[in-house]
């Protein structure tokens, strides 16, 4: 019975899907009780601000590193222990009365991120190569997917219960996940072997989480202050000596190497880009509509109801995965990454004329989330079809990566901007209708910049093996039985 299933891969390709969407809401989990958090954990602002850059720090090493694993010892194994790991963080976080439990186990659901770039890895060893596209567009939607409605369902939960369901909620999806994934995903022999880099994999995560902290925290520290230049600069001389380093290394836990082949390297800056463009929508348009109405252009929308205006977003991005399957099988997954950066920037020039009505930023959040959508399928297809076999999921975790520093950045530049212009409300400075705008200015810059940077990837030959299957998920039409799924 369980060989039955497990031969069927689009149960798989849900299964994976679901997994990704469980890891996913993780980052946007705790937003509607973030600013209870001081209160509830019996700690200052200061420190109860950590719960989310915890998770968001425990990602980004995450992500390349379980990706080396994955390469190393099989994908299967490494969402199962992804999975694993996020029902245990999320059982210490709904446990969590104060701040150092509370940050072990958001670190801890920052490390089940790495589920989704090896989900991705893994579709083109167990789907036939006609659904090998929609597949991996599908999975790849499930990282801006799950952000997008965690916000409202974590908002929803918390009005009719306690905050501690929200993390029982992760723990029971995190269960489902993992027992999903050990019964019907189908084992794989894809273990290339070899040994970690652990001097490297140091490296890499000492100057990750210096650069990170740096640009999370400028906003609070301010960017001339010693504390952010000095962590934005050890990072950087940090990553480096990790650069070096690894070039001398035979079994390196990045191949530098591979990522500076410039179909990898355009695409993973260009996924930078894609992802700040993401990300500036998820910052401005939600205060933008919680804004209270007494300042001439909030629109006076409670927590939830910011939630609920911005759900359809989400929708969106997993709408139009399946048709960037199709543009990449017509067109090419460069165009369609070009197709989906300018949709980004044109849902943010929506937004800059469109901002008087909830309906209005609806419409805008759609577009770009349609954007996003398409770009964020045809960036993993760019990468696989640049990398060895044997290295996808550490390749596409880079690309993962990239994505979200580029998210990062966007949260520290899109705070800056909206501070930079403000009015005094009964003695409370708030952002102007002037900071928004420019949030929207800078998320189009951004992705039209992820329009060139994506113009300029050259197209090779595929490479040989698992890269054919791939040019016959270009050419096959098997999206539609995913997407009926």
């Amino acid at each position: 019975m369980i060989e039955r299933f497990r031969a069927n891969p689009v149960l798989s390709v849900v299964v994976l899907c679901f997994g990704g969407l469980g890891a996913a809401l993780t980052q946007t989990l705790v937003i509607p009780i973030q600013s209870e958090l001081p209160l509830l954990l019996g700690t200052s602002a200061a420190n109860a601000s950590w719960v989310v850059t915890a998770t968001l720090l425990a990602a980004a090493v995450t992500m390349p590193v379980v990706g080396r694993l994955a390469d190393m010892f099989g994908k299967r194994r490494m969402l199962i222990l992804s999975a694993g790991i996020l029902a245990v963080a999320s059982a210490m976080c709904a446990l969590a009365d104060s701040l150092v439990p509370m940050l072990i186990g958001r670190a801890g659901q920052g490390l089940a991120m790495g589920f989704i770039p090896v989900a991705i890895s893994l579709i083109r060893e167990i789907t036939p190569p006609r659904m090998a596209g929609g597949a991996t567009a599908a999975v790849s939607a499930t990282m801006g997917v799950g952000g997008a409605i965690g916000l409202p369902l974590s908002a929803w939960i918390v009005e009719v219960g306690s905050w501690h369901a929200l993390f029982w909620m992760s723990t029971a999806i995190a269960v489902v996940v993992l027992v999903a994934v050990a019964v019907l995903v189908p084992p794989v022999r894809d273990a290339a072997g070899g040994r970690l880099d652990i001097a490297g994999a140091l490296l890499l995560a000492i100057g990750l989480v210096a650069f990170l902290v740096g640009i999370s925290k400028a906003t609070t520290w301010g960017w001339a202050d010693a504390r952010t230049i000095g962590a934005i600069v050890a990072g950087v001389v940090v990553l480096i000596v990790f650069g070096l380093f690894e070039l001398r290394q035979d079994d390196p836990v990045v191949d530098l190497r591979a990522t500076a082949k410039p179909a990898v390297l355009l695409t993973n800056l260009a996924a930078l880009a894609i992802g700040f463009g993401m990300m500036a929508q998820s910052i401005a348009v939600p205060q933008l509509l919680q804004m209270p109405e007494a300042t001439g252009y909030g629109l006076g929308q409670s927590i939830l109801a910011a939630g609920l205006w911005m759900a359809p977003g989400g929708l969106m991005m997993m709408f139009f995965a399946p048709v960037s399957s199709r543009l990449m099988r017509s067109l090419g997954a460069k165009v369609t990454l070009m197709i989906g950066a300018s949709v980004l920037g044109a849902g943010y020039v929506v937004a800059f004329f469109l901002m008087s009505a909830p309906w209005q930023l609806l419409v805008a959040s759609c577009v770009i989330c349609a954007g996003v959508g398409i770009g964020y399928a045809a960036m993993p297809t760019l990468v696989l079809d640049a990398s060895p076999a044997e290295e996808a999921a550490s390749a596409v975790g880079l690309n993962a990566l990239a994505r979200s520093v580029g998210t990062t950045i966007a949260s520290a530049v899109m705070v800056t901007l909206m501070t930079s212009s403000t009015i005094d409300l009964g003695g409370v400075e708030v952002p102007s209708e002037r900071g928004f705008q420019l949030c929207f200015v800078a998320g189009a810059v951004a992705a039209f910049i992820g329009v060139v940077i994506a113009g300029a990837i050259p197209l090779g030959r595929r490479r040989s093996g698992r890269g054919d299957d791939a040019a016959g998920a270009e050419r096959g039409d098997g999206v539609e039985e995913l997407a009926a799924v």
